[in-house]
Parts: structure tokens; sequence; C-alpha cells
């Protein structure tokens, strides 16, 4: 256990200075398995401190877990006295019962515990319970067993002789307190040196031990010769006297020096008399001395605090006739007023002391000051808002070039640098003076900007009506730089107001028929070189032109509106006259917020939102008619013809993703446009998705379909539309940001006629429906190919793939087995191999005989199969249309599947008849031929 106890005070309480009274190995009641150690400390600085730890040992050192200081103990309960128990309660905080391992450690603990708490908390409530009589005679042998215990845990006997009147207790428990003390340095060392004298110091014990009586004995011997040596010189000093003090035992040299030591006290204690009313005079003064210091001290720094206070709520005279007579008209006086509010600023928002707040004269001050500022408030408030309306009533443009220059000028134009408009000149001297109003008068602020954007907003509102009036005039007009008649998108719109009410687009569908689809007027509908491109990109140009206008004139507007009502500076929601600046601030936005001392801080974000907030705010009241405009100017050419959305998709969507300031007021309304376009777009493409699923087969008439003089049913109208449509999409949508749009609706189309062709060729009944699938996936293949568009490429090659199907399985059906009694005959030779005959013995056979070959062979000689070569040519002519140009396409695969039936024959013959002599009529160059001659006479 020493081990123990030396390793916790080295390693646990050595660094803090703390020495180890006892410790107990002890465990949890209920978890026994979980063993710590319970140590009782006193720290070596005084006053002394008594601490109770519960320390823990893990793989490496000491832990501590808990800790409670010797006050905040409350009951100590040791459980029945008379039966050895293991348990024993400790409460502090809570109750923690514990379970000692080793009894002995236990009543040692228990004991340190009980002499601890008797020396350092004697007057308190002794808080041990069931403490045996034994334990506390142990600790003070005198003690009878019978005696009675005090409520501290002393007996009463001696109570009176342990503790002092002043609750000290006496040297005796103190010495029984110390059991153990740690060695000192010196002391360590001395110990290290003599042992390092001994080699068997450690080896040998009892021989060191031995050692060690030896030289104590030498020098208790030592000790006793100089003694007595000491008593000889006193015996021969004194001489006769000195026998003679030896033998009465009184007035010798000891006695006289009592007697000089009496005088001695005597007299210090007269001077300590003396001095005794000088010390008192002395200390008197000194405490007058530091009180009058102390009211010096304060004096000045009253008289400090009241100098900063008037020089900071003091407004100069000069400064207080300017923001009453301020001339804001005239620079000097604009300059007195910007500098007077300044201070005016300055003065009220000080930094005071909330106790000299209270004082009359500051809150009088304050009064004064309040009334000069809503004074010059409301003088600022006149001017500008007569100043407002006076721009407002203006007659002068806001756009720069002028509206008429914006249509007839060259395009694209060259680098010129945006003239701002008059007002913003005019009023950039009184922006300081809204920075100021911002401050300290926020409604007076908001109540300028209310005027400044009605008045201006005005200006703003008859500019724009102008710029979209003139920009239909241009649309409907001839190309942009020419003179003529009006035509396009006018005689288009003349057509849309005269259009059934339940047409639901502005332009035809890819399921209508070719004639209505050519005559609607869309611009999708005259095919890429038609005048209905033309229409459309004069549209194109002139939205381009009236976006690019925009601009410049929304974003001057804006810089100007966050610099004149210093949008950039967020004013925190409370009474102080703060302000916080954001991103990069103007020097005057500096000067403003350094002027006020302890600026409230905004989140960035939380800031930056409530920017972007007042500066779309004001804008939005500025330009309110700007999104209306817009989307109206949109809508009427939707309504000319609907594939004009694509072009303003596409025009939005590049100024849109083009902007620096996605925030900024103009991309935002150019982003509510674009939403509008994006929907008329995916309106568009949906109608014309629904007209694919719903289109039927054309009927009769010569505006039902694209057709040959021989009435065939040809191209599908959705096919042959879808080329004109993919062609216009395509020289709009070409490097645009919103490709992936239109993207998206291709392969959406495609999927779509892939489902229709079948279903059409199924329903209608004038061609075979092997043709129609066969020359609509071709044509659509073609166009595919033509496009050459990234996301139809697989469609593509599912649409050969549906071609190639259609055209074998045409061929397979009627073209047939032109030499049908010979296939017949070898199918029945087939069949015999199949059972069991061998081929060299076929022969043999009555029905298979070489006689009944050659009757079958002389039934199809050279003039007949080319005579029903010739009728079949006719046929097939007649159900393809001459548009595809698929008729040699398909002779071709005829002439290749009636050469593959004609070498099978042969190769029949030579297996079964060998050496028969017996072939066809006609040989492989005889059918190239004939196949060649009816090719080339048609």
């Amino acid at each position: 256990m020493a081990t123990i106890r030396h390793e916790l005070q080295r390693e646990v309480f050595k660094p803090l200075e703390e020495s180890l009274e006892s410790f107990v190995n002890v465990s949890k009641v209920l978890k026994k398995k979980k063993t710590s150690f319970l140590c009782i400390t006193s720290t070596s600085q005084k006053p002394t401190t008594i601490h109770v730890y519960q320390v823990k040992k893990t793989d490496k050192s000491y832990k501590k877990k808990n800790s409670w200081i010797l006050g905040e103990l409350i009951s100590v309960d040791i459980k029945t006295p008379a039966e050895e128990s293991h348990e024993f309660d400790l409460q502090f905080d809570k109750n923690y019962r514990w379970y000692a391992i080793n009894l002995l450690e236990k009543k040692k603990f228990l004991t340190t515990l009980w002499k601890l708490w008797c020396k350092h908390m004697p007057k308190q409530k002794s808080p041990f319970r069931n403490l045996p009589e034994d334990w506390i005679a142990s600790v003070n042998p005198s003690i009878d067993q019978g005696s009675p215990v005090s409520t501290s845990g002393l007996p009463v006997s001696q109570n009176a002789t342990t503790v002092g009147s002043e609750g000290v207790v006496s040297e005796e428990t103190d010495e029984d307190a110390g059991n153990y003390r740690s060695l000192t340095e010196k002391e360590q060392a001395d110990l290290e040196k003599m042992v390092s004298q001994y080699e068997f110091a450690i080896s040998n014990a009892e021989a060191f031990m031995e050692v060690l009586a030896r030289d104590l004995s030498i020098l208790d011997g030592e000790n006793v010769h100089s003694v007595l040596a000491t008593e000889g010189m006193f015996c021969r000093s004194e001489k006769g006297e000195s026998k003679k003090w030896l033998l009465t035992g009184s007035g010798g040299p000891l006695d006289e020096a009592i007697q000089e030591t009496d005088k001695i006290e005597k007299r210090l204690e007269d001077y300590e008399q003396a001095l005794s009313g000088v010390r008192r005079a002395i200390q008197e003064v000194e405490q007058k001395n530091a009180l009058i210091e102390l009211a010096d001290r304060n004096a000045r720094s009253l008289l400090a605090e009241l100098e900063n206070v008037i020089n900071q709520l003091d407004l100069h005279h000069h400064h207080q006739n300017a923001l009453m007579e301020a001339d804001l008209s005239q620079p000097r006086g604009l300059e007195d007023a910007l500098q007077a509010s300044e201070a005016l600023r300055a003065a009220l928002n000080a930094q005071i002391h909330p106790a000299l707040v209270r004082l009359g004269a500051v809150q009088g001050q304050r009064r004064r000051l309040e009334k000069l500022k809503g004074k010059f408030s409301q003088n600022l408030s006149r001017h500008l808002n007569n100043l407002f309306i006076h721009l407002g009533n203006d007659t002068a443009e806001t756009f720069s070039p002028p509206i008429d220059e914006i249509f007839t000028r060259p395009w694209p134009p060259g680098p010129s640098a945006h003239v701002p408009p008059k007002h913003h000149a005019q009023l950039a001297p009184y922006g300081p003076l809204l920075g100021w109003a911002r401050a300290m008068d926020r409604r007076a602020y908001t109540a300028l900007a209310r005027v400044y954007s009605s008045s201006l907003g005005k200006l703003y509102e008859r500019d724009l009506r102008r710029l979209f009036e003139e920009a239909r005039v241009q649309a409907c007009d001839t190309p942009l730089g020419t003179t003529g008649p009006a035509t396009g998108a006018a005689g288009s719109e003349k057509k849309t107001s005269s259009a059934a009410p339940g047409h639901t687009t502005g332009g035809p569908l890819l399921g209508s028929d070719r004639e209505t689809w050519t005559a609607d007027g869309s611009s999708s509908a005259h095919g890429a070189a038609g005048g209905g491109v033309t229409d459309c990109r004069r549209f194109d140009e002139v939205l381009e032109r009236a976006l690019a206008a925009l601009e410049p004139v929304c974003l001057s507007e804006q810089k100007f509106c966050v610099r004149f009502f210093h949008l950039d500076v967020a004013t925190p929601d409370n009474d102080k006259n703060t302000q916080t600046t954001l991103d990069a601030p103007s020097s005057e936005a500096v000067e403003e917020v350094s002027s006020s001392p302890n600026p409230i801080p905004i989140p960035q974000k939380r800031a930056e939102k409530q920017m972007n907030e007042e500066v779309r705010k004001m804008m939005g009241e500025l330009f309110a008619s700007l999104e209306s405009e817009l989307i109206s100017f949109v809508a009427h050419y939707e309504k000319v013809d609907s594939f004009y959305c694509m072009s303003v998709l596409v025009r939005l969507g590049q100024h849109v993703m083009s902007a620096q300031d996605a925030g900024s007021f103009l991309t935002v309304t150019f982003g509510t446009a674009l939403v509008h376009a994006k929907r008329s777009f995916d309106r568009l493409m949906q109608a014309q998705l629904r007209s694919i699923q719903e289109a039927r087969p054309p009927g009769g008439g010569a505006s039902a379909m694209r057709r040959s003089s021989n009435r065939t049913t040809g191209i599908l109208p959705f096919v042959a539309n879808f080329e004109d449509f993919a062609k216009t999409a395509e020289s709009i949508f070409k490097g645009s940001v919103r490709r992936a749009d239109l993207d998206k609706w291709y392969a959406k189309l495609v999927c779509a006629m892939f489902e229709a062709i079948p279903r059409t060729a199924a329903e209608q009944h004038r061609t075979p429906a092997e043709v129609v699938k066969m020359e609509n996936f071709h044509h659509l293949y073609a166009l595919l190919s033509q496009l050459k568009i990234a996301v139809l490429d697989s469609l593509r090659k599912d649409a050969k793939q549906k071609y190639s199907e259609a055209l074998k399985a045409y061929v397979t059906q009627y073209f047939g087995r032109p030499l049908e009694k010979l296939n017949q005959f070898f199918e029945g030779v087939q069949a015999k191999v199949s059972q069991g005959v061998k081929e060299s013995e076929i022969s043999f056979q009555m029905a298979f005989s070489k006689q009944e070959l050659r009757r079958v062979i002389r039934e199809y000689p050279a003039r007949e199969v080319k005579r029903g070569l010739e009728s079949l040519y006719r046929k097939v002519e007649k159900h393809l249309c001459e548009e595809e140009n698929l008729l040699q396409v398909v002779w071709r695969a005829m002439q290749e599947e009636f050469i593959q039936q004609y070498k099978s024959i042969e190769e029949l013959i030579q297996r079964c008849y060998p050496g028969s002599m017996i072939t066809l009529d006609f040989t492989i160059s005889d059918i190239l031929e004939f196949f060649s001659e009816i090719a080339r006479s048609h």
C-alpha cells in the first residue's frame, strides 16, 4: 500500500502542491468490479483546504474523476458499528454508497476524515453517524471507552483542553493529524548522499542499520562531551564565585541575565507606550491624506467626463444657424448645411455614460438637438419634394440615344457610352443629405424616396410606352432600314384577328395538312428561305434592340438610386442612428459609418438581402410598367405567330445569363418575362405533340397531302411539316443557352412520330402499310441525318432500322415467289429429304422424277418471267410516291430477292439431280438484263 500511496502523491497530488493524508480502495455497492481510490488531501498553502477526491486508475496513470471540499460534506454513515461492515456512505451533492476493499483502510480513512473535520470545522455540527468509540479512543488514548462524545466527535471531558476559546485544535491533535509528510528536497538529497556512501545499503539492510546505530552512538557521545566541556568553562571562569553559585544555586550568571532581560523588557514597554500615541496620529494623517487624494481624483475624473459630455453635445452657433435657415438651392448654403448636419449627427450619436444621460442639462441639450434635427429635416424634405416634382414634369427623354433613333441606327451598334438622364446630375449634390436623412429621420427619408419614385416613375412610364409602341410599329413594318408596303407580320396579324375563337395557338400544328401549314403564315411554315423567316428575323432584331436599349437606362438608374439614396448602407432596426455599409462602400459611406462610434453589426447575408430588397422595391416603383409592357409586347406577337415565343425565349435567355448582377431589378424583370416565354414555348410544343398524337390518315381532295399523280398516301403531313419546323427552330436556337429546352421537345416529338407512323399506316387503305412506313421512316432518317442533332442520333438510327424492316416486309409480301410451281416442287423435295430419303434417290420418286422437273421448268420460259416482272414493276410504281424516289431502291431489293431464289433452285437441282443436265430457261445474266430493261423502259 505504501507504493500506491507514493504513486498517488507523486503523480496526482504533488503537481497540485497537495499532500495525501489518507486513502482507501473502494468500489460502488452495486458495481464491485469497478474500483477506485477515495483520497483525503490538504494544501500546503495557508489557509489549509481539505479535499476529498475519487481517483480512478487507468492502464498507464491515475485520473481524478470527482472532487469535493470538506465544507461540502453533509453526512458520513459508517453503517452498523457492532459488525465489521465494508460499506459506508458519504453525502456531498448527493449520497454516495461505497464498499471498502480493506477494513483497516476504511477505519484509517474515516478516522482521518473525522480528525480533519474536528480541526478545521470545530463549530460545525458533526456529520458522523455510527462512529465507534474505540476508533476515537485509538486516536486519543486518554479517552475512556465509556466517556461520552460531544456533537463535534470529541469526548466531553476533552473538549475544553483540546479546543481553545477561539476554536483552535490543540497541538496534540495537530501532531496526530500529520501521519505522513513527504521529504523535502534537502532531506532527500542528504538521504541519497548517505546511501551512496555504502554500497551494501540496499542489498544488506541489517548491516546498514548496524552502521547507522554505531554512528549514532558515536554522535551521542560527542554531544555529552561537548556539554561537559561547556560546564567546565563556566566553572573555571568564575573561580571562587562559581563554586559558590554551584553550591547555593543562586546569584550566578543566569540570574543576572534574567534581571537584565527584565530591565530591557520594561524599557521596551515604556517605549512602546510612548510611541502608541504617535502611531495613532500618523495613521489618522495617512487616512486623511488618502481621502483627500481620492476626492481629488474623483473631481478630476468628473471634470474630464463633464468636459467630454459638453464637447460631444455642444453644437456651434454657426451650425445651428445653417440648420435653421438653410438655403439648399445655393452651393454655399448646401455645403454649410452638409457640415452642420454631420455635426448634428455626431452630437446625437454621442456615446455618453447611462448615468450622465439622466442629468437635466444633458436631457435638455438633447431635446434642443432633436428640435434642430426636426426643423432641418422638414426644410430638407420640403426642398427635395419640390425638386422631385419639378423634375418629374420635365419633357426630356430618359433614353440615350433617343427612342426615335433606337430602331433606325445601324445594327449591331458600335461601342458608345450611355448618357445618364439630366436629373442625375441635378440631384447628385444632395446625396450626402439623403444619407443623413436615412440615418437620422427614417420617416422623412421614406417619404422622399416615395415622392422620387412616383415623380420620376412618370417619366419612365411615358418613355417605356413610347419604346414598345415604336417596337410594334417597326416589327409590323418593312424590314429595318428599308421602305415599302407593310407585309409579313402585319398580314399575319389580320389573319389572327379573323381566326376562330377556339384556336389556342397563333400558328399551324405539325399534325395539320400541308396547305393549312403553309397558308397559316407561320414563320416555321414558310421554310428556311421563306418570308415568314424574314418576319421572324425582323421581330427578333426589334426585340433585341428594345432589350439592349432598356439595359443601360435601368442599370444607370439603379446605380444612381443606390448611390443617391445610400441603399448600400443597411440600417439596423433600433433607435440608434447607426448604419452598416455593405460590400465596397464609397468614401462618403465610410465617413458616415466612421462618424458612428460603435455601429451595430449586421450579418452579411442579412444585410445583402435587405439591400437587394430595397433596391428592387425602388426600381419596381420607378419602372412599374416595364414588366407589363414587355409581357404585353411579347404576348401580342405570340398571338400573331406562336413560333415567335422561340425567339423571345432565346433573346431573354441571353440577356439573363449575360447579366453581371443576377439580383438586379432588370435581370429579375427579364427573368419573369423569360418564365412567361418558357411557358408559352412549352404550350406551343405541347400543342404540336398533341397534334401528332391525334393525327389521322389524310382524306380525299387535293389539299389532303403531298401526293403523286397516282394518288398514293406518300409522306404523312406531320413528317413533312417537321422538316420546316426543325429548320426554323435550328436557325433560332443555334448557339443559344436555351438549347436544352428545344432538345427535350425534339426527342418527344420524334418519339411521337415513331408511334404515329405505324398507327396512321394501318388506318389508311389507299397504300400498303409497309410502303407508308418505309417512305416516312426513310424521310425522317434523311432529315435527321441532315440536321445532325446530337440528342436525336439514337433516334436517327432507330428510324433507319424501321425503314429497313418496312422495306424488307414490303419486298417479301409483294414480290413473293415468281417461280411459284418450281418453289412448290422443291419444297416437296425438301420434305422427302427431311423424311430420310437420300438426295441422290429423289429422282426415283414418281412425283419428283426428272421428267416431272422438266415439265415444271417448261412452264417458266424467259419471256413469261420477264412479262411477270413488268407487271410487278407497274404495281410497285403505283404504290410508291415520287417525292421519296424509292422506286429504284425497292426494284433493286426485289432483284436481289429474285436472284437469291434462283440460286436456291439451281443448288437443289445440282444436289438432287446430278448429271441430268437440267437447267432453267434463263440465267442470272438474263435476270439482271430483265430488271435493267424494265427500269430503263419506265
